[in-house]
């Protein structure tokens, strides 16, 4: 499996890094802001197979609100 993969889902450009450890599966949303700079903008812990729906909308309110800040 790679580490990070695209997710659309959450918003264009949008991709997640994926960690696992013996504690668990960590997930990070992230964006290139610029070629500079990535916005890291949430991280949950992983509990199922699928994204749950709630970190998903969580992370697109995270982003609106650094994007419009």
């Amino acid at each position: 499996m790679p580490h990070a993969r695209p997710m659309p889902s959450v918003a264009p450009g949008v991709s997640e890094l994926r960690v696992r450890s013996e504690a668990g599966a960590y997930r990070t949303f992230y964006c290139t802001v610029s070629a500079e700079r990535i916005l890291v903008f949430h991280a949950f812990v992983k509990k199922t197979e699928r994204t749950p729906l709630v970190e998903i909308r969580l992370a697109r309110r995270h982003l609106k609100e650094l994007l419009d800040a």
